[in-house]
């Protein structure tokens, strides 16, 4: 569970990210989740875009992808979510 200076500290450093994946009308696959997991090994912190023919709004597709992959929705701003989940091999990011 992240504190409130930790999804501070994560949200600032996202913001230099950019969007890495986006999610369509087909929504959330098991291939999705797959390519997340793996973002999320190798980066930690990834941003998402949800387009506006999703049937899931923001939200729910952050939740639902933070719960498959082990991860932690750190923000949803309007269309895009960051999601963030520490990495057992490649730790990059050192939280307060």
């Amino acid at each position: 569970m992240l504190t409130s200076k930790q999804r501070a500290q994560l949200r600032s450093l996202a913001a230099n990210e950019d969007t890495i994946m986006q999610i369509g009308k087909s929504g959330i696959t098991d291939t999705l989740i797959a390519t997340v997991g793996d973002a999320l090994e190798a980066r930690e912190l990834i941003k998402l875009r949800v387009l506006e023919n999703c049937d899931l709004t923001v939200r729910e597709a952050a939740e639902e992808l933070a719960a498959a992959t082990g991860a932690e929705v750190v923000s949803v701003i309007g269309t895009k979510c960051i999601l963030y989940r520490e990495s057992k091999t490649k730790k990059k990011l050192v939280l307060c």
